[in-house]
This record gives structure tokens, C-alpha cells and sequence, in this order.
């Protein structure tokens, strides 16, 4: 049956690519340990391997000039320092590390990066981005793809993948590969239908649906013996490939696989670029690390919001705008200024990154509704709490999430900025100090649209690994 997935994918990816497949390198993977608290980090390299499919991106695109993310991964030549490839990334030790806890204790998170198969030996560097938004170098070690201890051969695949999507070669498309956990061998059909599902309305929503073609899809998931993951906070726990659970940093609506190896020893069997894990529950939750993944309850009625939210911050690294909602980092007074392209903390009004969408007259900060919208909030968000701990059934905090956004849409609705680009306070968990670019987004709320500069933010990482000629 393994033999037999590789073989389709093989036969999918030849039918998308014809030759392309044959003359593109291979995937190399360096895997290594990241550890370390809120005051210091170190890192350990682990194993370095050749994916079994190749390459998957644009020899003709290697360098991100995005500027996105808390640290960056660069391939250098070894003997000469000429670079040979670049992507920003984020990582879940960098969310950690906000955390009370990382103030107590160390622990170590499991990482990796990926590139395509250097010609010659180079030095991987890991950069991390200072409180100045500069990146410096906080890692480095030379790697040989060539060498003995290279991991070349690689077990039969896990499961079988599922093509949902294919436009075209995926070295001129972005590749999606979307895993499923807690799917049993029975909810394998599920699992496919929610792939299908939610990837066809990502395609529903702009600028995804602008530039459908240039994606990809393929769908993958390893059965587990019970349906659904674990939820810790209500003592439910699921064995999984993947490891993906709710509570994560003490969040209950916060689902992440914090199992990075497992991850890429299972994803390396589909091309892929971006990941989105579906989990087969019903509660709501989801994550999402620019770079790295993101995760939504396919079986929650907010799937659809769930899927498109969080892929946001995994695919194009954009902050949440909502500011009212508990969150597990710890608030700081200082406000820099954030790297993620929809938020900023307006230093200079004159020098707004996303100014070109600003009409002449706009008020710079922009009036809204803060203090109503304040006020509605604090007593959303005591009933949202009591519901949590009372654990009330799903349908009861779906009705809520409801009246919360029909409540919030009439308020806006009559507002004289609604529908304007502008700076409005009240962003990236904070109330004050830092701005969000329209009153309304899907990075706000639950409403059904990205606003006009995160629409840029996306676009520009599509064109980053799909972008036209």
C-alpha cells in the first residue's frame, strides 16, 4: 500500500510537472534543537537528511525579500560566504519564550530547516531579529550533503497522498499540504471531504481566490486509533502521529503539534511549502506559526474562518489584530515596532508602512468605536469564559461567537471610518500602543474578509514562490 501511495504521487506529480520533477534537486533537511528560556537560547544540531521527493520551489526564486518573521535561514557557500538561498521563518520557541513560564524554566523545542541540495558544502545560518528589527546571526554550522552521516534513505510512507489541487509544476506553484489528526482509519473519507471543503473556500477568499491557480493542494493523514486529539484541560488524551492538542501554553482555543520531527518525517512524502493541519474535533481552536504550520477544528462551525485565519499566519506571517481575547504572552510596556506587515505602533503617521492605501483626509489615528466595543467585550468575554469552564456544549458557544459578530458588525456598520484604510488602535493583543490597518478584518474578528494591506501582505509571499514573469 506504500508502494502504491508513492507511485500516485509519483504519477500526480509527473501528469502537473512533466519533466520538472527529474531536473530539480533534492530536498535536503537539517533538523536541530532549540532550547533556552526568556533570557537565552542555544542551539544543537541533530541530523542532516535527503527528503525522498525533490525539491519543490523555484530554483529561479531563492532569496525572501519579504522581511518577515523572527529569524531567517541562510545557505552559504562555505569557502566563499556567497549566498545560495533565504526564507524567513518563526518558530514556536519564539512564542514560548513570551511565556511565564520561559521566565522560569528552560526547555527545548525540536526545529527545522529546508532547502534545495547545494552543489558544494555551505554553512546554514539561523538569524534571529533584535529589538532594532535587524537580524544577526545566532547560529551557524557547516553542513556537507554529501557526507557519510547524511540520512539518504528514508522508511515507506506513513500515508497515502491525496492530490486535491493540481495547477501545474510545483516549482512555479505554491504547494499546500494539508494533514489530518485524529482521524481514524473510518474518518479517512472525512478527512478528504474536510480537505476538499475548506481548501475550496481559502479559493473563496480574496486574494487566495485571485490567485487560485498558483497553488497546489495535496492532503495526507496518518490513522489514529480514536477520533479527535487531545484536549488536556478537560483530561481527554489521543495518541497521534502528529501529537497535535489543544491548551497549548495554557490557551484553551490554542491547538499546535509540538512534535517537529514526527511532523517532517510525515510531511516529506507530499510536496509541500506550507502546511495547514486539520484536527477532527468539534471545539473550536486553532493555531498558526508564520513558516512553520498553522491548525483549525475542521468539525467546529467556524472551520471555514478557522482554515483562512491561520493560514494567514503561518502563510504570510500576519499579527492578529484582536486585542480583547486572553492570550498566554506576557504584555510588555515597550511598544517596537512590530515586523508583521498589518500592524504598527505609528511612531511617525507620515512613515505608515501600508500609506499608499491611505485616502488624503484620514485622520491619522483613525476614530472608531473603542470604548463601545471595549465595553461589549468585557462581558463577551465572561460569558465566553464561563461556557469554557463549564464546558458547555459547542452549539451554546457557537451561538455566542454569533451574537458577538452580528453585535459587532451593527456597531461598526454606522461608523464613518468603517471600510477605510487607517491606522485604529487596539492591535496584536494590546489595547493601546499599537494600530491596526482597517476597523474590520478576518485578522479582527470573525468577519469574512482580509482588509487591503493584509490582502498585500499575502500577495506578496504568492509571489514570492509563484510570482508571474
Amino acid at each position: 500500500m506504500h508502494r502504491f501511495a508513492i507511485r500516485l504521487l509519483a504519477a500526480a506529480l509527473a501528469l502537473a510537472a512533466g519533466t520538472a520533477v527529474a531536473q530539480s534537486p533534492a530536498t535536503v533537511r537539517v533538523d536541530y534543537t532549540h532550547s533556552g528560556n526568556a533570557l537565552s537560547d542555544q542551539y544543537a544540531l541533530e541530523r542532516v537528511l535527503i527528503e525522498p521527493l525533490p525539491w519543490p520551489g523555484d530554483p529561479a526564486r531563492p532569496f525572501d525579500d519579504t522581511n518577515r518573521g523572527q529569524n531567517r535561514v541562510e545557505v552559504v557557500d562555505a569557502k566563499t560566504g556567497d549566498m545560495l538561498y533565504s526564507r524567513d521563518f518563526s518558530t514556536v520557541f519564539a512564542e514560548w519564550s513570551t511565556t511565564e513560564e520561559a521566565a522560569r524554566i528552560s526547555r527545548a523545542f525540536h526545529e527545522s530547516v529546508r532547502f534545495p541540495k547545494p552543489d558544494r558544502p555551505v554553512r546554514v545560518r539561523v538569524l534571529k531579529r533584535d529589538e532594532r528589527n535587524a537580524f544577526s546571526v545566532a547560529w551557524s554550522v557547516e553542513v556537507d550533503t554529501d557526507a557519510q552521516d547524511v540520512i539518504r534513505k528514508q522508511p515507506p510512507a506513513p500515508a497515502k497522498p491525496i492530490p486535491i489541487k493540481v495547477s501545474g509544476p510545483s516549482p512555479q506553484k505554491v504547494d499546500l499540504l494539508i494533514l489530518g489528526d485524529g482521524y481514524t482509519q473510518a474518518d479517512m473519507p472525512k478527512f478528504e471531504a474536510d480537505a476538499k471543503r475548506l481548501s475550496q473556500h481559502l479559493f473563496a477568499v480574496s486574494p487566495f481566490k485571485d490567485r487560485a491557480g498558483d497553488f497546489n493542494v495535496w492532503a495526507m493523514a496518518v490513522p489514529t486509533q480514536e477520533s479527535g486529539v487531545s484536549r488536556p484541560s478537560t483530561g481527554v488524551y489521543h495518541a497521534s502521529a502528529l501529537g497535535t492538542r489543544y491548551d497549548v501554553f495554557g490557551s484553551e482555543r490554542y491547538v499546535l503539534a509540538l512534535d517537529n520531527r514526527a511532523l517532517r518525517d510525515i510531511a516529506q512524502y507530499a510536496p509541500y511549502e506550507f502546511i495547514e493541519i486539520l484536527v477532527n474535533n468539534e471545539t473550536y481552536g486553532g493555531g498558526g506559526i508564520f513558516g512553520q504550520f498553522s491548525t483549525a477544528a475542521a468539525s467546529n462551525s467556524w472551520a471555514n474562518y478557522l482554515f483562512v485565519h491561520e493560514f494567514a499566519h503561518h502563510f504570510a506571517g500576519l499579527a492578529d489584530e484582536y486585542y480583547t481575547s486572553p492570550v498566554a504572552y506576557q504584555s510588555s510596556s515597550a511598544r517596537p515596532e512590530p515586523w508583521e506587515p498589518n500592524v504598527t505602533a505609528l511612531r511617525d503617521p507620515a512613515r505608515l508602512k501600508w500609506r499608499q492605501h491611505v485616502k488624503p483626509g484620514t485622520p491619522l489615528p483613525t476614530p472608531w468605536p473603542k470604548a463601545e466595543y471595549e465595553e461589549y467585550s468585557r462581558a463577551y468575554q465572561k460569558k465566553r469564559a464561563a461556557l469554557r469552564a463549564a464546558n458547555a456544549p459547542e452549539s451554546q458557544m457557537d451561538a455566542l461567537f454569533r451574537e458577538d459578530l452580528a453585535h459587532t458588525n451593527a456597531l461598526f456598520a454606522r461608523q464613518k471610518y468603517y471600510g477605510v484604510v487607517g491606522a485604529f488602535e487596539g492591535a496584536n493583543y494590546e489595547a493601546s500602543g499599537y494600530f491596526r490597518p482597517a476597523m474590520q478584518c478576518i485578522m479582527f474578528d470573525r468577519s469574512e474578509r482580509f482588509c487591503p494591506v493584509c490582502q498585500d501582505g499575502i500577495s506578496e509571499i504568492i509571489d514570492l514562490y509563484a510570482g508571474h514573469r
